[in-house]
Parts: structure tokens; sequence; C-alpha cells
């Protein structure tokens, strides 16, 4: 079977890429991006199977899904970091399914459905069906995992569970209560992927979880010290001062 590996975290189709080596049944052929990207290499490369990341920049996996109309369609398996209440909405649709960190064992039984849907255009067209279907009841998840490294291993992280990225010169570290890691992206990508109000950069170097601010210090009219939950301490650029003043106005 030929795949395509759709997710705009490199680190993540790396890590699928690998997973699939042990199935020589199984052919990467390619790699996307980004949702139009992929209905480019779906139209040019025919996969019999595509892994699909939902939440991705320019176009979204459900898009991609709606927008697959050329046949032969390629079996699609979702590949997501949705929170429990899309998990059960696409479990509720029977919709094959991936959970970032991806398991042998998962991804085993996914190659193994989507070999057995091989040659059955009609299920193949209903199981899309399916999936499109799932954007409403899925409640479109807002929140999305953050991918850290140590060594060669590789950790999803939940949002609320970062307090901070601060970057040193060329890397980038992620704060947790209990730990820090390397991110897999600039602190500009981090800035614009999580752009939803919930972090705001607070100096050139640094991004703060605000639910995680436990303390404002003002050193000037300009100048402010924040300390976080894990008594981390951060000064605020005078650049960035008005933006955060404004969380105390609650």
């Amino acid at each position: 079977m030929k795949a395509l590996i759709v997710d705009d975290e490199p680190i993540a189709r790396r890590v699928l890429r690998e997973g699939l080596e042990l199935f020589p049944e199984v052919q990467v052929v390619g790699e996307a991006g980004d949702g139009k990207e992929a209905l480019q290499k779906i139209a040019k490369l025919r996969p019999d199977l595509v892994f699909l990341d939902l939440q991705m920049p320019i176009m979204s996996g459900f898009e991609v899904v709606r927008n697959l109309s050329e046949p032969p369609l390629p079996v699609v398996i979702v590949v997501t970091a949705f929170d429990q209440h899309a998990i059960e909405a696409f479990e509720a649709g029977a919709i094959d399914y991936l959970l970032k960190p991806v398991g042998e064992a998962r991804l085993r039984t996914a190659v193994e459905r989507a070999r057995n849907l091989q040659g059955k255009p009609r299920e193949v067209a209903a199981r899309l069906d399916k999936i499109a279907s799932a954007a409403e009841s899925s409640n479109a998840p807002r929140t999305r995992k953050v991918v850290g490294r140590s060594g060669e291993e590789y950790f999803f992280l939940d949002a609320d569970d970062v307090l901070a990225f601060q970057a040193e010169r060329e890397l980038v570290w992620i704060i947790t209560a209990k730990q820090r890691l390397l991110a897999t992206q600039s602190l500009r990508m981090i800035e614009e992927r999580l752009a939803d109000g919930q972090f705001q950069r607070v100096h050139r170097n640094a991004i703060v979880n605000i639910n995680h601010v436990r303390k404002m210090s003002a050193l000037s009219s300009q100048r402010w010290l924040i300390t976080l939950s894990n008594a981390l301490q951060l000064t605020v650029s005078k650049r960035q001062a008005h933006n955060i003043r404004s969380i105390l106005h609650w």
C-alpha cells in the first residue's frame, strides 16, 4: 500500500514514518505539511492510504476530506492529539483514528483495517463521509499538543501544562512544573500556533501561559516582573508591558 503522511509538525511526520517501517506492506511515498499540499500530493501520488492530522494551517484535515472527490479515493486514517470529547465523537462514528503519540499496536490495527478496505471503493467513500460529518459532532477541538524533546525521546504535552517557552540563543525550552524539554519549533512559530489568548509574549525570548502567572511586580512604570506557579521569575520588556498589564483588568 502506498501511504502519504500529512501533518504540519515535521517531528510528528518523522515519528509516524519510522513507525511504518515495521510494516513491509506499506510504502511511504510522500509527506505533506498542510491541507493544500496534501490535496496536491493525493492527486499526484494516488496513495492507497493517507495518515491525516486534522488541525493544520491553511486547510484543516476535515477540509481535505471534504475536498476529496476524484477516484480512486484513499483510505484515510485520522491522526490526532484532540481532547476526549472529540475522541468520543470519532468512536461514536466508527472512525479509525490514531492518538498521538502513536503506539505500535494501534498502528498495526489501523494498517490491517486499511488493507481490508482495498478494492472496496463504496466502503472507502462511506468512511470519508463519516469523517467529514465528525467535524460538527467533535465540536472542533480547540487545543493541540505541544511536542517537546529530551534526548531521543519526544513528549506530547497538553498546552495547559506548559508554563512558559524560553529561548536561549538557538534553543527554545518548554518549561513545565516538573521539567524542561527542548521545543521542536522556533519561538515565533510557537507564538503563531498558540495565538489564542492563553499564551502571551512577555519578552523577545519568552512566552508565558497567563493561567500560570501568580504574581506581577511593578519594577517601574513600564517594567514588570512576573512570577509563575513554579516560582520562575521573568522580566517583561517595555515593548510587551502594555499587553501583559492588560491581564490585571479582570
